[in-house]
């Protein structure tokens, strides 16, 4: 399953500039990283899992796997997510006949470890801060817009324990650091719901409408939360990687890709596609504290593990926001090389954030590598074509 590094270098290509693209204001020098750091990245397109070593030298693929058991059957890795431990990683398959699935493998040696089929369309995905549970949302990008579904599968033997109805088109899966609160975003009904992980139930939901933001206890009514009538129809227009959903003749004016807990859990953030900003929300009174300005389309979001910063990429505006959380100001928006931006990981160090960007048509999907202190671009590193999915493993001594 696993293919060399020469097999690997053929097909992908490899740029790294140390210093280049400066933003404005005041950014420190850039020196480049003593050890490698190694992320995980799936490109849905080809069905390739790709480890990208970020160092010294600059980023380059380390090696690739394949992902499926038909090689004729493009099964569209999404979601990815490195245990606790760092011994597993997990893929999810959005595309299937009809289902997807969640896909365990080993970091030592990328052995496949277990395979269980979830809902329409698995996206996002993580494990809980035990390794214990992975949390998987059933986007159902194809389907039918009604409410879908958050899976519960437990880690080691791979088994579906719950399906909890949440919302139409969840998306984003995060914890709180405690692991107690899990979080997605309901992309066609303008809200985000918590997860009471100890009770596997939806304990609270927050509408992020501009102008309409209030916090309700208890889950969504079903099935016409939507909207007073029926669920909102659906247009979905080529946004590079797979359709991207937008509302047609609703309301609603945020449409929420992203919801990413603080480092300490006490704010959640809402990334809003559709408005442009972030909704961040005061988790014990359950109201929202403020809205953060953001580029075009803001899609994921992360946190750096001090609290410091918030990382957005902006899926329209082929850039990434880079957002001083104390005083709410956008402090880089740094430009990619490619369109349609995607995901986004931070060093345990707080030193870089690594970001996927899908590329559009025939193109290769890419890995830039950005420097938070020096807020500019030191590295990118071409994978396979819409790169999406992306999780970070660990540091290593460099070689």
């Amino acid at each position: 399953m696993r293919r060399a590094i020469a097999a690997a270098a053929a097909c992908l290509t490899t740029a790294s500039a140390f210093g280049q693209s400066a933003p404005a204001g005041r950014p420190l020098p850039v020196t480049p990283p003593a050890m490698d750091y190694l992320v995980y990245v799936g490109s849905e397109g080809v069905d390739q899992i790709s480890l990208v070593r970020f160092g010294p030298g600059g980023a380059r693929v380390d090696h690739v796997i394949k992902t499926g058991r038909n090689p004729t059957e493009l099964v569209g890795p999404h979601g990815l997510g490195v245990s606790p431990d760092g011994k597993y990683y997990f893929v999810s398959t959005a595309h299937g006949t009809p289902y997807g699935s969640l896909w365990r493998y080993t970091t030592a040696g990328d052995s496949l470890r277990g395979v269980v089929v979830l809902g329409n369309f698995p996206a996002t995905l993580q494990v809980t801060p035990d390794g214990a549970f992975v949390y998987v949302v059933n986007f159902n990008l194809y389907g039918d817009p009604v409410p879908s579904s958050v899976s519960v599968v437990y880690a080691d033997g791979m088994q579906e324990v719950a399906r909890i109805t949440t919302c139409v088109m969840p998306h984003g899966s995060r914890f709180n650091p405690q692991g107690t609160k899990h979080y997605s975003a309901c992309m066609m009904d303008d809200m985000v719901v918590e997860i009471d992980t100890r009770a596997l139930a939806i304990a609270r939901h927050f509408i992020v409408t501009p102008g309409h933001e209030r916090g309700e206890q208890g889950a969504p009514p079903h099935p016409d939360h939507a909207s007073a009538g029926s669920p909102p129809a659906v247009s979905h227009s080529d946004m590079g990687g797979h359709p991207m959903p937008t509302l047609v003749g609703s309301s609603a004016g945020c449409s929420p890709t992203w919801a990413q807990p603080s480092a300490d859990g006490s704010k959640l953030y809402v990334a809003c596609n559709k408005s442009n900003d972030v909704v961040e929300i005061d988790v014990r009174s359950w109201a929202m504290t403020r809205r953060i300005p953001m580029g075009d389309g803001v899609y994921n979001l992360a946190a750096t593990h001090d609290g410091r910063l918030l990382i957005g990429t902006n899926k329209r505006n082929q850039s990434v926001s880079v957002v001083e959380l104390a005083s709410g100001k956008e402090v880089a928006r740094i430009a990619t090389l490619r369109k349609v931006v995607h995901g986004v990981a931070v060093s345990p160090d707080d030193r870089y954030a690594f970001v996927s960007v899908e590329g559009v048509g025939s193109q290769p999907g890419t890995v830039e590598v950005i420097d938070l202190a020096a807020r500019q671009r030191v590295a990118a590193v071409d994978v396979g074509p819409q790169a999406g999915g992306i999780d970070f493993w660990k540091t290593q001594p460099a070689h």
